[in-house]
């Protein structure tokens, strides 16, 4: 990988490339998601494109490890972004949201993707910073689903946006149709990769999962892009 001049700014696919190896699970959608809440300011070129100045990829890189070795919530990172951003001192992340319970992580293995975290209803709602009603609301809804006695990192992934889009007056009940898209959109995958997976060849449930994962991360791109240029052209009126 090349290295970027100092003070060069970066497009969105450099910062991907950039902290890909330290955050494996980064995408474009997870930035942009990033930027809607207001956690970071990417500057615009005049044909409307992001570009990333060094300042901002540390930004980036101190939420998402907020996020990974921490489970914090947004509200709890913005909260230390805006009090570095004041110039006061920023207390060290592990101290920012005393645990009211054990969040140690039950998982099979340390190294698998986010999805195969086991967490305990305690730990989900310490990690997303929600309550018990929140949760129930979440559950009632199909927004969030336990496996047994245990959730998932989806689960997590899912309250923490929900609980974002609470501060800016979204509730659950205002969710239902994001939730019937994104089974929409599960249901057109499914049916694209459905003859891969009825084959018998070695590998074809591998590729036929890749081939979803690349699918579903086009789509959830296209959405956003699509959400982007409406509320341009809303705003623009």
């Amino acid at each position: 990988m090349n290295a970027q001049p100092a003070g060069a700014l970066m497009t969105i696919g450099d910062v991907l490339a950039l902290l890909r190896a330290e955050f494996p699970d980064i995408t474009v959608s997870k930035i942009r998601f990033l930027e809607t809440a207001g956690l970071i300011e990417p500057q615009r070129s005049p044909s409307g494109y992001r570009k990333f100045g060094e300042a901002e990829v540390a930004r980036l890189r101190f939420i998402l490890a907020a996020q990974r070795d921490h489970y914090l919530p947004l509200r709890v990172i913005r909260q230390h972004l805006q009090a570095a951003d004041r110039g006061e001192p920023v207390p060290p992340l592990g101290a920012a949201a005393p645990p009211r319970g054990p969040r140690t992580l039950v998982a099979a293995d340390s190294a698998a993707p986010e999805p195969a975290v086991r967490l305990t209803r305690r730990q989900l709602l310490d990690g997303a910073g929600i309550d018990e009603d929140l949760l129930a609301e979440l559950e009632g809804y199909g927004l969030v689903r336990r496996a047994g006695q245990y959730y998932d990192g989806d689960a997590l992934t899912i309250a923490r946006t929900v609980a974002a889009l609470g501060e800016h007056g979204l509730q659950p009940r205002n969710l239902r149709a994001v939730k019937a898209a994104a089974d929409r959109q599960v249901g057109l995958i499914e049916q694209v990769v459905a003859p891969a997976l009825r084959r018998r060849s070695p590998g074809a449930h591998e590729e036929a999962a890749e081939t979803a994962r690349r699918i579903a991360e086009l789509a959830v791109g296209l959405h956003a892009a699509l959400v982007e240029a409406g509320l341009r052209e809303s705003l623009d009126r």
